[in-house]
């Protein structure tokens, strides 16, 4: 009896004791953030059986709950789990840092700021400049420049045409046109909606320089080049360079071994037949010309647009290229499909009618013929609804391009049944998705970030042009999605910034041969776990990070063995252009401010200021001698000041005084650390010397001090770290306890008041001066949004001390109508 009871006691302990160690519970949230403004749900997932009714939002400083709100249950099974919540927030609008908490489970830290997808859009350039074909300025090298050999034309077989140029598709190095289009059309969409956004920081080559042209233009120029070389001439078309022979394992571009029996590593280039295609046992279905060629003139007429002030003969050139494809697209239709050769996979894209009406809207805005504009609305008709929507299913690729853009331009054109076709499509993803906790519904194809992609950007166009809402919760579940409110809690862009988890191993030869990630790639994303299963040939390299999520219904792995899940490509890249340019310009008319100036740590180091405007910044940690006079200096000349100060000045009683008459005249002050911890080193910036809970823990200890003499967390949101010196992971650890990195404008010289005459790098206060005064007569804007550092405490061995001549630097500035402002808004 005692026997059975021992066995009977150890069953359940061993019961218990295992399910405590698998019991899982977690927040998942946008992990870039979110703007006051925008819609905010984060969802909670365990895996036991818990019915909490309320969660709070809480200030990642202090830990005040600044918000409680009720949960929305939801089915949970499908993903695996036994409990899910909707937590909504939206309510809740005051920028700062912030974690929710739900029982005992918290959230990442993440903020509430207009600005939270600032970049973002120019991050994605990162990757498409990685995928170049011929010069890569990643790489520092050429590849492929024997492209190619002519296969499957009827008399032309065997020629020499020169298309080196484009894009590689993916981790191979096929290059597609159809998709390669589509990343054109999508970026120059993107750019024709907000021209604003886009920044200049490479050139042409897109090696690193700014060229007076915005990168995504340079790369819109860098495809369309490409795309003349693949339709040199009327109804002469090649529809992709290379087939599946090119998987033959990782290796770089530069060093592609992969055999075509073309000799002298020729790669085969396919003429569009628009009959089925495939050099050996493997063919595709293809039925006609109309889905390539419709892609090729939506393209170039679209550029003739974009390009009709800025390069005229280029748009000259482009509008006939246009015109030509068009009338090539109508002589055969029915769509061509990618070839295969050695596998049965290929990108199985069967419409066609979204591709004509695209076009003909494009030559409609390009010629203002009403006769295009009535082929628009015919063959709109033919497709109201994309594929994949209407069946919630698809083959690869088969409905492509996954957006229907053409439907947005008649939308514009007083086409009230257009807004109906994308109302349609969008209810019906809604309905599907409304029950699901991540209000996901959506099928989870091969590639289901391009859908979701795809699904965003149509929710956005429908809210923008009907101004209704009745989808908008849809859209921000859909966007958060993509930034880590996901069943794994992972962001799907490789190496966005400003996120905790993200794509650190892609299914890439870069990350394999080089180390790292390929930044600004959108990987494929979650796939349908039982196609997942019979998906060929994957094989995780490493243990499964997300195994305890990869129980429902899609799988995802951050994995280089699982190119089902993890492979960025160009084209899904591409076609985020948009909605990201969209939020960041949303954030810009949130934020009514300056456009912020920031260098390669993601810090604030000037502002575009069309005012001639100059921040005074003072720093200060044991040593403040200078104190006194550069308050006095300040009230004299009725300017404000920002003044950064560590825990230990806060706590020096010889301070104190000073401090409280700082605070009272109305300057701005925030934090500068608790005890001035040197962050990163010095020599390899990116090894970062101290972990996240110090970090934290530092901060949070400089906030009480600064509390204590009347500064609360949300009046001090600008962060100058100590020693003015940080790294992108210092940057980002402060924007998620809600604070900005600021520093002072490189090359302004003022910080170098700190040095002594022992030092090899010690300059003089007259030297600082000269240095200064010359630095503003260099810069094209002088030094209207500068931020000068100035140091009021400095070593006893500087007798020379810059400080004494604030007001002679005042004076003449203010002589040449600049004015001085503080941080404080």
């Amino acid at each position: 009896m005692k026997l059975k009871f021992y066995l009977l006691f150890l069953l359940l302990f061993l019961f218990f004791s295992n399910s405590f160690v698998n019991a899982v519970e977690v927040i998942r949230i946008n992990q870039l953030g979110y703007q006051p403004q925008s819609i905010k749900v984060a969802v909670f997932l365990s895996t036991d059986e818990i019915s909490p009714k309320n969660f709070t939002l809480q200030d990642a400083i202090t830990d005040k709950v600044v918000f409680k709100g009720k949960t929305e249950s939801k089915p949970a099974a499908e993903w695996g789990m036994t409990t899910a919540y909707r937590l909504n927030f939206s309510e809740f609008q005051t920028e700062g840092g912030y974690y929710l908490k739900l029982g005992e489970t918290r959230s990442p830290n993440f903020r509430i700021n207009a600005d939270v997808y600032d970049g973002t859009a120019d991050f994605l350039l990162n990757y498409l400049r990685q995928q170049r074909c011929g010069y890569n300025p990643f790489l520092k090298d050429s590849c492929h420049l024997h492209d190619g050999i002519i296969v499957d034309h009827p008399t032309r077989s065997g020629e020499f045409i020169d298309v080196t140029g484009g894009w590689h598709d993916a981790t191979d190095y096929l290059q597609y046109s159809t998709t390669s289009i589509n990343t054109i059309f999508q970026m120059m969409f993107a750019y024709k909606k907000y021209p604003e956004i886009w920044g200049d920081f490479y050139d042409a080559g897109g090696d690193e320089g700014a060229n007076g042209i915005p990168d995504i233009l340079d790369e819109i120029k860098w495809g369309l080049q490409w795309m003349l070389k693949m339709n040199p001439a009327p109804g002469e078309m090649y529809n992709q360079i290379a087939d599946d022979r090119d998987h033959i394992g990782f290796r770089l571009p530069t060093n592609d071994p992969a055999d075509y029996g073309l000799g002298d590593s020729f790669r085969p280039v396919y003429f569009v037949t628009g009959k089925p295609q495939g050099l050996a046992e493997f063919k595709n279905t293809s039925t006609g010309v109309s889905s390539i060629a419709g892609k090729f003139a939506s393209g170039f007429a679209l550029a003739a647009q974009l390009f009709s002030e800025s390069d005229p003969e280029m748009a000259k050139q482009m509008k006939q290229k246009a015109l030509d494809a068009f009338e090539f697209a109508l002589s055969d239709t029915g769509y061509t499909q990618t070839a295969c050769n050695v596998s049965p996979y290929y990108y199985e894209e069967k419409n066609y009618a979204d591709d004509l009406q695209l076009a003909a809207t494009q030559l409609f805005q390009l010629t203002n013929q009403n006769r295009y504009l009535q082929k628009a609305g015919y063959w709109g008709h033919r497709e109201p609804v994309s594929p994949w929507i209407k069946n919630d299913t698809a083959g690869h690729y088969e409905s492509y391009p996954f957006v229907n853009l053409g439907h947005y331009f008649m939308m514009q054109n007083n086409g009230e049944e257009f807004t109906g076709f994308y109302e349609k499509g969008l209810q019906l993803l809604h309905d599907r998705g409304e029950n699901d906790p991540f209000f996901y519904g959506l099928p989870f194809l091969w590639c289901s970030n391009n859908l979701v992609a795809a699904a965003i950007t149509q929710a956005r166009l429908y809210r923008e042009e009907t101004g209704k809402i009745i989808f908008a919760e849809m859209e921000a579940a859909l966007r958060d999605w993509l930034f880590g409110c996901n069943p794994w809690g992972t962001a799907m862009i490789c190496g966005l910034p400003g996120v905790e988890d993200s794509p650190m191993l892609p299914h890439s030869s870069y990350t394999v041969l080089l180390g790292g990630t390929t930044p600004g790639g959108l990987v494929d994303g979650p796939i349908d776990a039982a196609r997942h299963k019979n998906q060929i040939g994957i094989a995780l390299q490493n243990p499964d990070e997300y195994a305890a999520f990869n129980n429902g219904k899609a799988i995802y792995h951050d994995d280089i063995g699982d190119y089902a899940t993890n492979e960025p490509t160009m084209d899904g890249t591409a076609s985020l252009s948009f909605y990201l340019a969209s939020l960041e310009n949303d954030g810009r008319k949130m934020a009514q401010q300056n456009e912020k100036i920031k260098d390669e740590q993601g810090a604030v180091i000037q502002f575009n200021s069309d005012e001639k405007t100059i921040y005074l910044a003072f720093t200060a940690d044991d040593k403040f001698e200078g104190g006194e006079h550069v308050l006095q200096v300040l009230e004299k000349q009725k300017i404000k000041g920002s003044f950064f100060f560590t825990g230990n000045f806060l706590r020096n009683p010889d301070f104190k005084n000073i401090t409280k008459r700082i605070v009272e005249q109305g300057h701005y002050v925030g934090a500068h650390s608790n005890n001035h911890l040197l962050y990163c080193d010095w020599e390899k910036r990116d090894s970062t010397l101290i972990s996240f809970a110090e970090f934290e823990t530092d901060l949070k200890n400089n906030f009480r001090e600064l509390e204590k003499i009347g500064i609360k967390p949300g009046e001090a949101r600008w962060f100058m770290p100590p020693y003015e010196w940080y790294n992108r992971q210092i940057v980002d650890w402060s924007r998620q306890l809600g604070l900005e990195v600021i520093n002072f404008t490189p090359g302004t010289g003022t910080n170098a008041d700190y040095t002594t005459p022992e030092m090899e790098n010690y300059k003089s206060s007259v030297k600082i001066y000269a240095n200064l005064l010359q630095f503003e007569q260099q810069q094209p804007n002088g030094l209207r949004g500068a931020i000068l550092l100035i140091h009021p405490g400095t070593a006893p061995e500087r007798t020379d001390k810059f400080y004494r001549i604030l007001e002679d630097v005042i004076r003449h500035f203010s002589s040449k109508g600049y004015q001085f402002k503080s941080l404080k808004p």
